[in-house]
């Protein structure tokens, strides 16, 4: 070969490369281009590292389920009632709980553990799928293992991954939708789009606030470079499996009239009005260092050429955080973004290596023993009182009413209810058994009145009916109420149903929530109208 042609045939072969590298970059408008999966594979799983996280999260809550002073949460005696009264196609609540619900029942039984262990694999998983999106971004066994502690360090998953509530699976199913849209930015096949509308699905069956995620992901997937693909059949697959998936909780709000606008309203009225763009932003600091990991991850997102190719995910994460703040949502709705973000911010620190990723890691680990308290119930009230003074954050410790109590809103919602069941079944048996074959037992919320119906099986009592929320669908039973036992409605309420009221006592506990304070326990008789009759008056209370 001529010296000339050396020369032609080495220019050709660094265009040929510059062209090369140039894709694997990606574009830098419309939000980056894919990563072509045939050009960059990503690096091996960290089994064993994120495995032994994994291991760690999951045993923090098994000690924390059998050490725990604390009780089942107020909500959760709402979801298991929720099972127990399924119609998987009229619920006014997406029912995926209450199928869930079902299951741990069936297998463990009305018991404590059948009711934590759900969110504690849920929050588990979290910790694996974080570590995935940090592989699928190309981060290697370091940045895979700091994503992953992040969700093990930081109090807002641990706390959610401590309750049986809808939180930790919508956390979940995001971060599934959000794995999904990472192997798609890279270039993954249709497989992908199908894992997204399963996802979507899970999360539609979840909560309705999977829509808080769909909305800015379908703009920021217009934006980039992704747009492309609304061309082809995928995206609309994955559309239409989410909607299968999800149509349980959308058949439930047409046949029920859209309960989900009073759902809002009261929402809106009774707490969101009160959480200002500061407070939203405040509670993002509560949850530590982890906050920061993530805010760097959203900034790689967004300007980083390392990770242009996963700019849609930016761009998401982004519009997620506007709508939060433009509706007033709760600090804790962003939560199920951060696993996604550690993920980000862990690959541009580059793992566990350099001073900066210590510096964070001794941080997040700092932080978590020092906030352990706030994530997991394992001190005792009066300890737990002490230790919230002493750290002095009051948000800690603010119920959704806007009141600064001595233990956070979730630990004093633990307390008191088999108490409260007890002075309530002493209440009934204090009645002729003529009295108690005729008994109705209303409660004036669904706390009261799905614990009533969680212990009272093992007093004799007979379920609970209340007219309050979710419960107000189950209906008022078969009884007309000739005799009423009630919990919390105090006595000029109950003056206008019934010409007998007699207060039988009240019920407090010192640690419980100022709403359940001093609750009346009463038993009414001489009704001027069955409970069938004025049942349909109460919809819409909460």
């Amino acid at each position: 070969m001529t010296p000339r042609n050396s020369r032609i045939s080495d220019q050709s072969r660094r265009i040929a490369l510059a062209r090369s590298n140039a894709g694997l970059r990606g574009s830098s408008s419309g939000g980056g281009a894919r990563v072509s999966s045939r050009a960059s594979g990503a690096p091996p799983f960290a089994v064993g590292l994120v495995a032994g996280l994994a291991g760690l999260k999951l045993l923090l809550h098994l000690v924390a389920i059998l050490v725990s002073p604390y009780g089942i949460h107020r909500d959760s005696f709402l979801y298991m009632a929720m099972g127990r009264h399924l119609r998987l196609w009229a619920m006014d609540f997406p029912p995926g709980i209450a199928l869930v619900a079902n299951a741990t029942r069936a297998l463990f039984g009305d018991t404590r553990f059948a009711v934590l262990i759900v969110p504690a694999l849920a929050g588990t998983a979290l910790v694996v799928l974080a570590a995935l999106i940090a592989r699928e971004m190309g981060g290697g066994r370091a940045a895979q293992g700091l994503s992953a502690f992040a969700v093990v360090a930081s109090p807002l998953f641990l706390r959610s991954a401590s309750l049986f509530q809808p939180v930790v699976l919508d956390q979940l199913w995001w971060t599934l939708a959000l794995l999904a849209v990472v192997r798609l930015a890279r270039g993954a096949g249709p497989g992908s789009w199908v894992l997204l509308g399963v996802a979507g699905g899970l999360g539609l069956l979840t909560k309705f606030s999977i829509i808080f995620l769909a909305l800015p992901l379908a703009v920021a997937l217009l934006l980039s470079g992704m747009r492309r693909d609304y061309l082809t059949r995928w995206p609309w697959l994955a559309l239409a499996i989410a909607l299968v998936i999800g149509s349980p909780s959308i058949a439930g709000q047409v046949r029920l009239g859209f309960p989900l606008r009073d759902q809002m309203r009261v929402l809106q009225s009774a707490q969101l009005e009160r959480v200002t763009p500061a407070a939203f932003l405040g509670e993002q600091l509560l949850y530590g260092p982890a906050t920061l990991l993530a805010l760097a991850g959203l900034v790689a997102l967004l300007v980083a050429p390392r990770l242009s190719a996963f700019r849609v995910v930016g761009v998401t994460a982004l519009g997620v955080l506007v709508l939060l703040l433009v509706l007033h949502g709760k600090g804790y709705y962003y939560g199920p973004m951060y696993p996604a973000l550690y993920a980000a911010g862990a690959v541009m620190l580059g793992g566990f290596s350099g001073r900066m990723t210590g510096a964070v890691v001794a941080l997040l680990l700092a932080y978590m023993a020092v906030t352990l308290p706030l994530g997991l119930p394992i001190l005792p009230p009066e300890q737990m009182a002490r230790y919230s003074r002493a750290l002095g954050v009051t948000a800690a410790v603010r119920t959704n009413r806007g009141e600064v109590g001595e233990l956070p809103q979730d630990y004093a919602d633990m307390l008191g209810w088999k108490e409260q069941v007890r002075a309530v079944a002493a209440a009934y048996h204090s009645l002729t058994p003529e009295q108690q074959a005729e008994t109705v037992i209303l409660a004036d919320n669904f706390g009261e009145a799905g614990a009533i119906d969680f212990y009272g099986k093992r007093w004799g009592l007979p379920p609970a009916v209340s007219p309050a929320g979710s419960y107000w669908f189950f209906g008022p039973g078969p009884k007309p109420g000739k005799v009423l036992l009630s919990l919390g409605p105090e006595p000029e309420a109950l003056r206008e149903y019934y010409g007998s009221v007699r207060v039988l006592g009240r019920f407090d506990h010192p640690w419980m929530v100022s709403e359940e304070r001093q609750r009346a326990i009463a038993v009414s008789t001489d009704p001027n109208r069955t409970l069938q009759q004025i049942w349909p008056s109460f919809r819409g209370r909460n």
